[in-house]
C-alpha cells in the first residue's frame, strides 16, 4: 500500500480547489437535504443488517471506498462489495456507534465509535481475537445527478491503549 507524500497532498489540494468551490456554489433546498438524510439512513440500516445489496443500492456504479492513511482503495460496486465482505469477515460482530453526524448538500459526515472482535486479517493487520474500539470519521460524498453516494472516505483514530496499524513510515 502506498501512502501519500507531501507533494501528493499539495497536488491534491490544488486539483481539488475548483471542485470544492463548485460544491460550495451548488444550489440546494430542503428536499435535497431530506434525500441525502433518507439515503444515509437506508445505507446505515443496510450496514446494520449486513445487507450488501442494500448498501450497493445507495452507491453510484463508480463509487470509491478509501481508508485514508492506509493506501487501501476499492472502486465500483465490486470494490465496495470486497470492502464490506472483508470488513465483516475481520469484525463479524462490528458495531458502529454513531456519536455525531453532519448532513449538508455535499453529503454526510459521520463520527462513530466502532467496536468489534478482530477475527480475520484486515488491511494487513493480523487478527488478534480481541475486542477493541476505535473512532472513525467517514465522509459520504453526494452525487446530485445520480442522487446516490459516491463512496466513503474513512479516517481511523485508535485509542492510546491500542497500537495503531503500521501503514507505512511518515515522509
Amino acid at each position: 500500500m502506498t501512502i501519500a507524500t507531501t507533494s501528493d497532498l499539495r497536488r491534491e489540494a490544488v486539483e481539488q480547489r475548483p471542485h470544492v468551490r463548485e460544491l460550495l456554489a451548488r444550489p440546494f433546498d430542503d428536499a435535497d437535504l431530506d434525500a441525502i438524510r433518507s439515503l444515509w439512513k437506508e445505507h446505515s440500516l443496510a450496514e446494520d443488517d449486513r445487507d450488501i445489496a442494500g448498501l450497493l443500492g445507495t452507491l453510484t456504479e463508480d463509487c470509491v471506498y478509501e481508508v485514508m492513511g492506509s493506501g487501501a482503495r476499492w472502486e465500483g460496486h465490486d470494490g465496495a462489495t470486497r470492502f464490506y465482505t472483508g470488513l465483516l469477515a475481520a469484525f463479524p460482530d462490528v458495531d458502529f456507534n454513531l456519536t455525531n453526524i453532519f448532513i449538508g448538500p455535499q453529503g454526510v459526515c459521520e463520527e462513530a465509535v466502532v467496536v468489534g472482535t478482530h477475527q480475520a486479517e484486515w488491511l494487513g493487520m493480523e487478527p488478534t481475537g480481541k475486542e477493541f474500539a476505535f473512532r472513525v470519521v467517514i465522509f459520504f460524498p453526494w452525487d446530485p445527478q445520480a442522487r446516490l453516494f459516491k463512496g466513503e472516505r474513512v479516517y481511523t483514530l485508535f485509542p492510546s491503549d491500542v497500537a495503531s496499524p503500521d501503514w507505512g513510515a511518515p515522509v
